[in-house]
């Protein structure tokens, strides 16, 4: 088993050097609020997750008009999984060299060397130059068990001033506060379990690199909308494009094209983020979207009303992007909105201690909680938000990979899920005057 010293996040490992491989401890990215692959975070600015070859060439091959409104794609890194010198289980990033994976590759499995994890192993690739369908997931690069490891390490080095709490729908606020969405958590434990258990398998498994959509704001709020009519790629099986039309059916997906698929919004009044998970959101009738989407909007003191015309513009923007995207389909996609908790017209911020008390000052937000477009109490700069689709592994459109279904016009499940969107934040912005 590969073992190295625990490191910085973002910080090079003990075993690495600058003029060589630089080894990068992953964590999980606290902000990560839905989906199922466990999200990473590689630096301040970047994120990554596993890597599935028709996701990775959508982003390849985005028309540069959508590219305003999904992240910038970085490229791709070897992911590793190791063991720490407490016997706990970490992953590390390295570099990605194609070339070096063919060498693997066509090595018979029984004849590839009991190794450590070398400078050039490392650079290693269980994929060849011919690009397969990968799954999410990770297993090990190590030929020895590591069963008999200490149990995936959860103590991360990286986390929230802020602390999160889930909102349940039968006995309110859970008691239990932590400083990383407790989804975020979740996938990765499920992520590091199936990890352990396919780690007789020797692989390092590629990783993409995406822009942190989310690291411009200080109190990120976030909604994750799973988007469109339908969830199952042209290639499900009839069994699961089964399981998914009857997700839609009985979800907003049928009625609205979009359904909640989690959240986080920062709370004014206690000093916390309030969070959803997708569970909530399937059960939603439409109204109890439309009060979700008041929920995310309102900061445990007053509904953000100047949040209207900056989410709109971004939503409108968007659909007129996408209605020139003939043959484009976007099967379980999701959309992003997010915006900044700090109020800073109220000139409220949250004091940096346990106790997360509230303070209020006269004059602009201290240096920890600005950014160079934050504005001062009284300001009538609009405030930052940002709408971003994600998750492109059942995307398609013409001539993408040889797709033998070949869609007519733009996509109308999803836009029909933004027109719905749409009208229920005009709807909303109307009764709200």
């Amino acid at each position: 088993m590969c073992v190295c010293q625990t490191m910085e996040v973002g910080k090079y490992g003990k075993n690495a050097t600058r003029s060589g491989d630089r080894g990068v401890l992953l964590e999980p990215f606290i902000h990560q609020v839905g989906g199922h692959s466990s999200m990473m975070r590689y630096d301040d600015h970047t994120v990554c997750k596993p890597l599935i070859t028709r996701e990775q060439r959508f982003y390849e091959s985005l028309p540069p008009e959508m590219k305003e409104f999904t992240p910038e794609y970085k490229g791709v890194v070897s992911v590793c999984f190791e063991g720490d010198s407490d016997g706990y289980i970490n992953l590390v990033a390295y570099p990605y060299v194609e070339n070096e994976a063919l060498e693997q590759d066509d090595m018979p499995e029984r004849d590839q060397p009991r190794r450590k994890h070398s400078r050039r192993s490392l650079h290693r690739s269980s994929s060849g130059t011919e690009h397969k369908e990968e799954k999410p997931g990770l297993a090990s690069d190590s030929t020895e068990s590591i069963q008999e490891t200490k149990s995936p390490r959860v103590d991360l080095h990286i986390h929230s001033d802020v602390p999160f709490q889930m909102l349940d729908g039968n006995s309110g606020l859970s008691s239990e506060k932590i400083s990383y969405n407790p989804w975020s958590l979740r996938c990765h434990k499920q992520q590091l379990s199936r990890m352990r258990s396919e780690s007789k398998d020797r692989k390092l498994y590629k990783f993409l690199l995406l822009e942190n959509v989310v690291h411009h704001f200080k109190l990120p709020c976030v909604l994750d909308l799973k988007m469109g009519t339908r969830q199952h790629g042209d290639d499900a099986s009839e069994e699961k494009a089964a399981r998914q039309m009857k997700k839609c059916e009985q979800s907003t997906s049928a009625t609205l094209g979009v359904r909640v698929c989690g959240m986080q919004v920062y709370q004014l009044d206690t000093g916390h983020y309030l969070c959803r998970n997708k569970y909530y959101g399937r059960g939603l009738s439409i109204e109890g979207f439309r009060n979700a989407l008041y929920q995310y909007l309102h900061n445990g003191i007053e509904l953000r009303k100047d949040l209207f015309e900056p989410v709109l513009a971004k939503l409108r923007s968007l659909k007129a992007v996408l209605e020139r995207q003939a043959s484009y389909r976007f099967y379980s996609s999701s959309l992003l909105i997010i915006y900044d908790g700090k109020d800073s017209r109220a000139g409220v911020f949250v004091e940096r201690r346990p106790e997360m008390r509230l303070k209020r000052v006269d004059s602009s937000l201290p240096e920890s909680l600005q950014d160079g477009s934050s504005t001062e109490p009284g300001s009538s700069a609009q405030p930052k938000v940002d709408v971003r689709m994600i998750d492109f592994a059942h995307s398609t459109f013409k001539g993408f990979r040889d797709d033998p279904t070949v869609h007519d016009g733009p996509d109308m499940g999803y836009v029909f899920g933004l027109e719905s969107l749409i009208n229920i934040m005009e709807q909303m912005r109307e009764e709200n005057q």
